[in-house]
């Protein structure tokens, strides 16, 4: 049987199947190693630092979202604001999207501990959902990226409240959103 050659683009699945299943906390490269059958060095070798790993990693993650979004999500867009966002807070509320929340919850925790390489990861993947969420707003909406940003702060803020359990305000929130 022929081994697989291992590369940055063979490693970084196996290795967001182990951060979605373990989560960031504690992240190391020991165990991200062993869940690819290589060692840390071959990590290294294949991404230059651990920061570089994370980076790729991360930005990995946030396109499988986005995948993941758009495949449950109705093709046509959606006829309001307020309905986008309801759209995808009840996607996001669906079991098979808690591994990714939680990854999320925990970068946006680094980046409240100063983690540079998570707030840059954070910025990049709210800039890649704010697109998103311009291409799947009306086509008349009179100001799709200033609606996006509407969109995507209550989407957030929802989100949260969801996973602390005050789902009634977040739906509140949500019914609030018009335009």
């Amino acid at each position: 049987m022929k081994a697989t050659r291992m590369s940055r683009d063979t490693l970084l699945p196996i290795l967001s199947a182990h951060v979605l299943q373990h989560g960031l906390g504690g992240l190391s490269l020991r165990p991200l190693a062993k869940s690819a059958n290589t060692s840390d060095r071959m990590l290294l070798y294949h991404f230059d630092s651990k920061e570089q790993l994370v980076t790729a990693l991360l930005d990995h993650l946030a396109m499988q979202f986005t995948l993941a979004l758009d495949s449950h999500f109705p093709a046509e867009r959606s006829p309001s604001r307020r309905a986008c966002a309801e759209a995808v807070y009840e996607i996001t509320g669906q079991s098979d999207f808690a591994p990714f929340l939680r990854v999320w919850w925990d970068i946006v925790a680094g980046c409240a501990g100063g983690n540079a390489a998570y707030l840059g990861a954070a910025g990049r993947i709210m800039d890649q959902l704010l697109v998103w969420v311009v291409d799947h707003l009306p086509e008349d909406d009179p100001d799709p990226r200033g609606g996006a940003r509407a969109v995507l702060t209550v989407i957030e803020g929802a989100q949260m409240l969801r996973v602390i359990g005050r789902d009634e305000i977040a739906k509140a929130g949500l019914c609030a959103l018009e335009g």
